[in-house]
């Protein structure tokens, strides 16, 4: 009994020994997570049920419960990726067209569901879950014999039976019957003839297959036997795509007007507008509609029995602008005895991707799920406090003489002393806008506003400390531009030149007649500023950042339109773009060009000074990655020092560009290309190609190192590969560097490491003089963010330990690179599909401010060589200033006892 006694708390103290997490006081005290789902794209409101619940599915694959009264989170089950988590169907027990069917489980059985889904199409999943707790209940799954065509499948529930709908466009549709819970097949498939189907033309309204043919409705219902193709005239010809009317079976929505091709369901004519919901009031069924016009959204419904007005329902109230324009996703009224609408939810979703919920006139709670598609992000410092500003302005002051500078510092001083009294009376001027929201820059400067651009066009204006929403920008009808390049968030002018504000620029492109958009604001506030939207005349094709004028401390934007013309905005830095490289990328093609500036007599003009084809002898390479390095970076050290004490000094290139191209191959499979390329020559500095590889690929570009992730299909893992150029023992030029010097090809130095987790994103940390360590965060599949030294990647790293990489600090060369629970920065803050990582240089140089973007967002900071600049918060302050004291006293004692001992020792 001993033994076992000895054996188990030998194990214990093992298990205590290998655990390691955050101090309690440390977590979430310098990072926030933002939870969100998505785009809304079904959802139910249900106020009656026992325990009230608003259940979604989004565009992102993500199925949740919300809260009805704050919208918060209930819980959240985020699917496969597209497109197999792409949900095809979402049906919520008792939201049936036949509200009998309610399909809740008998006590002690598994069958039946609170809420069915189906995703994807090969294989196709139907799942059954638990809606209270958000529990996978059941699920099964079907294998389509034509994967092609089963993209295009849809579904239909109707009284515990699943339809699976497959049309063959042109041809015939293919219905499959299958019993909901279980997933056995009914034994019916049926094959309809329809030659009129189009999948431009088409949609499918409860049982009913619906297409426009001109100025007609042919339509089909695929439950009944009979097989009768109804036909029914319209006015006009649609000039939208026609949309099913959710709730009501048989329904469509014709240029905003609803039509019903079920003679078993009438619905009331004369009605247009934007959006429709079914829902039920007073236990009747109610047609409610929405529409906004000059700000003001109005609410209106109908009984469907006898079409009369409920105007018990009828609402107005004013929109906020940065939501778009809103759409009547669902409603739910909670049945009460005196018959009043005032407990009526309605939620809507938006053009700007965000979820709001309206009740009594008013817009109770909103959700912005644009920031799960954030697309470019900026951390830009804080303006200065009105005493600091002061200060700042009288240190630009360029005086005469000693005396009359030190005349205006004793004047600024008086006046300081002057507004720090009237501020004590309550007699001072009354705080501005930012500083009653605390936007005020810090010593260390990582306190900032996080702007953040997403993929609706919407931008946020967020405190990097707290979280907190300070302002929100909508642009409507703007989108990203060709060759799958997304929208692009520019910091023009930042806060540190007083008493300038700070500048910001959106650049895209309109979508509807695809010339460029140019969007300048303030993003300490979120106000226009200088022009604000500027509509172009041209379609950009390629942009570049100026270096900052003199009159205005504003960076310019250089331009190249699709005829190679050049433009700056704005056009007082037209002069700076005079010898300006620039470089285009095709991504399908892989074609490479490179174009020289030049201005002359007032006009800027383009030559095309090279060309590079990286697409192969077939052209079936296509681009899949480019890396550029971070145009703020500095790099403190330019060589390294060996074991022999001798200096490999770094091939530094600030114009070297990595490209990554794949193609598939009849022998490998499929082939990965890296260049190197000096973008202002056109010359490639290295490649290399991986066979056996494939995406998804991540790379990291910065100084004189690259590295890149991908998936080794041979073997079956991920695999980073990491390379250093040098350019030897000699240093070419040690002051400035010359892409048209031809200067020698680097010594490059390779090596590759296997990694135990898929790797979506890859960045550096960065700061502010770049002494500090470089390290590489490693954003991974599971959603956590490792934070991996350089020295762990290197690729000088030996195969054996040996004396002079010992004097080097290289580790030896093992290939599996480990992951420590330690270095994962987020903890068990998992951001859920995590896309990119941006990071910025704080006012420490110890210190990195990072954020995560994915279907959530993670803020936080890193210091990759510990806070050497920074004292420790439990540093004991009482304890340094009892030691300074004693250790002055002493010396003062000391020193006066010396002193009479050399005067006693003198009269001797």
């Amino acid at each position: 009994m001993q033994e076992k006694w000895l054996l188990a708390g030998l194990s214990v103290a093992l298990l205590i020994s290998t655990c390691s997490a955050l101090y309690e006081d440390q977590i979430r005290k310098f990072d926030w997570r933002g939870v969100n789902v998505g785009a809304l794209k079904q959802s139910r409101v249900d106020l009656n049920h026992f325990q009230p619940r608003i259940l979604v599915s989004t565009n992102e694959g993500v199925v949740a419960s919300l809260c009805v009264k704050t919208g918060e989170l209930v819980w959240r089950q985020v699917l496969e990726q597209k497109p197999r988590g792409d949900i095809k169907l979402l049906q919520v027990s008792g939201f049936s067209d036949d509200s009998s069917d309610t399909a809740a489980a008998p006590m002690g059985s598994n069958l039946g569901f609170d809420m069915l889904t189906v995703q994807g199409h090969a294989p196709a999943l139907v799942r059954g879950w638990n809606t209270n707790m958000g529990a996978l209940e059941w699920e099964w799954s079907i294998m389509p014999m034509n994967i092609e065509r089963a993209q295009d499948a849809m579904w239909i529930y109707s009284k515990s039976v699943l339809y699976h709908v497959l049309p063959a466009w042109r041809s015939h549709l293919e219905v499959t019957a299958y019993f909901a819970s279980s997933g056995h097949s009914t034994g019916s498939t049926s094959k309809v003839i329809a030659p009129w189907i189009t999948p431009e033309s088409c949609t499918l309204s409860g049982t009913f297959y619906v297409c426009t043919e001109g100025k007609q409705l042919i339509s089909l219902d695929l439950v009944s036997k009979s097989g009768q193709v109804i036909r029914t005239s319209l006015e006009t010809e649609p000039n939208e795509k026609t949309q099913a009317l959710t709730g009501l079976n048989g329904v469509v929505i014709v240029d905003g007007k609803p039509i019903s091709v079920n003679k078993e369901q009438s619905i009331c004519g004369g009605l247009q507008s934007s959006s429709y919901a079914v829902g039920s009031f007073n236990y009747r069924k109610i047609l409610a509609f929405a529409d906004l016009s000059s700000g003001i959204l109005k609410i209106n419904a109908l009984y469907l029995d006898n079409c009369a007005p409920a105007a018990e329902l009828e609402q107005s109230l004013p929109f906020p602008k940065h939501f778009g324009t809103p759409s009547l996703n669902n409603f739910d009224c909670k049945q009460k005895r005196n018959g009043e609408g005032k407990n009526c939810l309605f939620l809507f979703s938006t053009t700007s991707e965000s979820i709001v919920a309206v009740q009594q006139g008013r817009v109770r709670w909103s959700r912005e799920e644009a920031l799960a598609n954030v697309i470019d992000s900026q951390f830009v410092d804080l303006p200065l406090a009105d005493t600091e500003g002061t200060l700042e302005n009288e240190m630009k002051g360029k005086a005469g003489d000693i005396a009359s500078a030190f005349l205006r510092r004793i004047t600024t001083q008086a006046v300081q002393i002057r507004s720090l009294f009237l501020h004590v009376i309550g007699l001072g001027p009354p705080p501005t806008a930012t500083q009653r929201a605390g936007l005020v820059r810090d010593s260390f400067g990582l306190h900032k506003m996080l702007v953040l651009l997403t993929r609706s066009g919407k931008i946020f204006g967020i405190d990097n400390v707290s979280g907190k929403h300070h302002w929100q920008l909508y642009l409507s009808n703007v989108s990203g531009f060709a060759n799958n390049e997304q929208m692009r968030l520019i910091v023009q002018r930042s806060a540190k030149h007083f008493p300038l504000q700070p500048l910001c620029t959106i650049l895209g492109k309109n979508a509807v007649n695809g010339n460029g958009v140019l969007y300048r604001f303030n993003p300490i506030t979120g106000q226009v500023a200088e022009g604000g939207l500027v509509q172009l005349d041209y379609k950009i094709k390629q942009l570049s950042l100026l270096e900052e004028t003199e009159k205005d401390f504003v960076k310019g934007i250089l331009l190249i339109d699709a005829s190679n013309k050049v433009h700056v905005y704005p056009e007082h830095a037209t002069p700076l773009a005079d010898g300006m490289y620039l470089y285009t990328a095709d991504v399908k093609s892989a074609e490479l060009s490179g174009y020289f500036i030049k201005y002359a007599g007032g006009q800027l003009s383009s030559t095309h000074i090279w060309n590079a084809r990286l697409g192969g002898h077939n052209s079936e390479q296509q681009i899949i990655g480019v890396a550029g390095k971070n145009p703020i970076e500095h790099v403190h050290s330019q060589g390294r020092v060996l074991g022999d004490r001798s200096v490999l000094y770094k091939y530094i290139n600030p114009n070297l560009v990595a490209f990554v191209t794949q193609a598939p191959d009849s022998t490998h499979k499929s082939v990965l290309n890296l260049y190197l390329v000096d973008v202002v020559s056109g010359s490639v500095v290295f490649t290399m190609t991986h066979r056996k590889v494939r995406a998804p690929l991540s790379i990291v570009h910065s100084e004189n190192w690259l590295a890149y992730s991908y998936f080794n299909e041979k073997l079956r893992r991920t695999e980073i590969t990491t390379i250093e150029l040098y350019e030897g023992k000699t240093q070419a030029n040690s002051s400035v560097w010359s892409s048209l010097q031809a200067p020698p090809m680097p010594l490059v130095e390779r090596q590759s490491y296997i990694l135990p987790t898929i790797v979506e994103a890859l960045r550096e940390t960065i700061t502010e003089r770049g002494i500090t360590n470089k390290h590489v965060l490693i954003g991974t599949a599971s959603g956590s963010i490792v934070e991996m030294p350089w020295h762990m990647l290197d690729p000088r790293r030996p195969i054996a330990s040996t004396t002079q990489g010992r004097e080097e600090g290289a580790i030896p060369y093992i290939p599996e690179l480990p992951l420590p629970t330690e270095s994962h920065i987020n903890y068990n803050q998992t951001v859920a599909r995590l896309r990119n990582i941006y990071t910025a240089p704080s006012g420490l140089e110890s210190t990195c401010l990072v954020v995560a973007t994915g279907l959530d967002l993670f803020v936080t900071r890193v210091a990759p060589s510990k806070t050497f600049d920074l004292l420790k918060e439990d540093f004991d302050y009482i304890l340094i200033s009892i030691v300074l004291v004693a250790l002055t006293s002493g010396s003062l004692i000391v020193k006066h006892l010396a002193s009479r001992k050399l005067l006693k020792q003198a009269w001797k």
